[in-house]
């Protein structure tokens, strides 16, 4: 009978602890800068800046990062500019063939063919119109390929980065000696 009572009184301490806790109501803040902050506003009027607006235009010249600014320009003359004096950055040591012959295979080769004769799977369905084979081009005219497009292909700068393109660039002038042999 001693050990019932004991038993009743530490359920009913248990149960009285237990139906004062109050799950929608938050439990006491130590520092409650952190779970109410206040929101400022980026465009609001402002003493501090000159123009009295907190959010500022970037200076003019400055680049984004990771951003490498590419100075021949999106025409038939850039085009023949990079041809004749673009060159690659990569050292012998860091082209990877098998890299680029990956990104080639996901990004080129349905129009230019696993081989760059053309001969890809969209020229053979007759959805894209014309031969798109590797002829009289350079590294830089294959850089600039890449970067801007030329004709009905689109530019690939969005899809992948500088290094990834020159790594494409090397392994078509790889398959450009293939074919010429």
């Amino acid at each position: 009978m001693k050990h019932l009572i004991k038993i009743t009184i530490i359920a009913l301490i248990a149960v009285s602890f237990t139906s004062c806790n109050k799950n929608s109501r938050p439990n006491y803040q130590y520092m409650p800068n952190m779970y109410e902050s206040v929101g400022y506003e980026a465009y609001q009027e402002s003493d501090a800046f000159a123009n009295g607006v907190e959010a500022q235009l970037p200076v003019d010249g400055t680049i984004p990062r990771g951003y490498t600014p590419f100075d021949y320009l999106n025409t038939t003359e850039g085009y023949e500019l990079a041809k004749a004096n673009l060159t690659s950055p990569l050292d012998s040591l860091s082209i990877d063939e098998n890299r680029g012959k990956t990104l080639f295979g996901i990004y080129c080769a349905i129009c230019h063919g696993n081989n760059g004769n053309g001969e890809g799977k969209l020229i053979e369905k007759g959805i894209i119109p014309g031969s798109y084979a590797v002829k009289d081009i350079t590294i830089g005219s294959i850089y600039h390929t890449i970067y801007y497009g030329k004709n009905s292909m689109g530019s690939y700068a969005n899809f992948i980065n500088e290094e990834e393109r020159w790594q494409v660039a090397a392994y078509v002038q790889t398959l450009k000696k293939k074919l010429t042999k």
